[in-house]
């Protein structure tokens, strides 16, 4: 702070982290927080404003916690003003690991479990540790909180939708990435999660533009940091939208692929010539542009002349 000495400036952010955990006390402290119980913590996703009075004030009462990185788990701590024991437990040793949490439950004690940002347990360690722990006869309890899939799917405005789907990060090779990809356009009905890193989203969001160029997508970038970013728009838009800002590709990406609305067999039935005339062009030329030059032939719309290119794709078909 301007002005201050750097005595008085610890003083007084002791004070508010007080301040802090005594308004949390008073929001959350009437509720019970039974020893011998796991508790997993919601942490922030990019903003500390989002760490709720309720996850404050438990991460005061356990004994210990456990977290995927120490280093995340002991800032987050020294944030509040707070010094408990620390157990690394990632997706490397949680099997090893959740001995050390059963240990202390067995002896009574409450035991909080975070990842390093999000809700545990999803794309995250901490299945595993709650299937032990609840295993041998102890209780957990979940704190909810910041989640970066329920995020994207709140902004994300699919009115199709009838549920939703997690599923999370794709394969890294190229063609597992594409089969996978293939299997999650196909579903109907549903929205489908999947996460992303920077230096795959071109490729990602190119494989999208390719195999569902009218498919819409919602892509959160950075969600609740400082430069967060939604854009919602076709699948063929997207590869021409992220190259013309280069900040476009940075950070970590949520996308929502919006439902694929179930189609009705008139609307998916093709005239034999219109599935000739595909079949001719395919031979010649990509899907995306054998299918947009098959509707000029025919007249016939672009969604069931692009899902018979992909069928006939799919099943090594060509133009014989």
């Amino acid at each position: 702070m301007p002005g201050l000495d750097r005595k008085t400036s610890l003083n007084i952010a002791i004070a508010d982290q007080s301040l802090l955990r005594q308004a949390a006390a008073a929001a959350a402290g009437g509720q019970q927080y039974p020893g011998a119980t796991l508790y997993l913590v919601a942490t922030p996703i990019g903003n500390l404003a989002d760490l709720s009075l309720r996850a404050i004030h438990a991460l005061g009462l356990v004994d210990a916690l456990a977290c995927e990185d120490t280093r995340q788990g002991g800032a987050l701590l020294r944030h509040l003003g707070l010094h408990k024991p620390l157990i690394a437990l990632h997706q490397h040793n949680e099997r090893e690991a959740s001995a050390a949490v059963l240990a202390r439950l067995a002896a009574g004690e409450r035991v909080a479990y975070a990842s390093d940002a999000g809700t545990p347990a999803i794309s995250d360690p901490g299945a595993v540790l709650v299937q032990q722990v609840a295993a041998a006869g102890y209780r957990v309890l979940p704190l909810p909180g910041p989640s970066s899939a329920a995020a994207a799917l709140s902004v994300a405005g699919d009115t199709v939708a009838q549920g939703f789907a997690f599923v999370g990060f794709l394969p890294t090779k190229a063609g597992e990435r594409r089969t996978a990809l293939q299997a999650v356009l196909a579903v109907e009905g549903q929205s489908q999660l999947v996460f992303e890193a920077p230096h795959r989203i071109a490729e990602l969001i190119t494989l999208l533009a390719d195999l569902a160029p009218e498919r819409r997508v919602t892509v959160c970038r950075e969600l609740t940091k400082q430069f967060e970013q939604v854009h919602t728009a076709e699948a063929v838009t997207l590869p021409a939208w992220l190259a013309a800002d280069a900040q476009r590709q940075r950070g970590e990406f949520v996308l929502v692929l919006h439902a694929r609305a179930p189609q009705a067999a008139s609307d998916t039935a093709l005239p034999a010539e219109a599935l000739r005339v595909l079949k001719l062009l395919m031979a010649e030329l990509p899907l995306k542009q054998a299918v947009a030059l098959a509707a000029q032939i025919t007249g016939e719309p672009r969604n069931p002349l692009y899902e018979a290119g992909l069928a006939i794709k799919n099943a090594g078909g060509d133009a014989g």
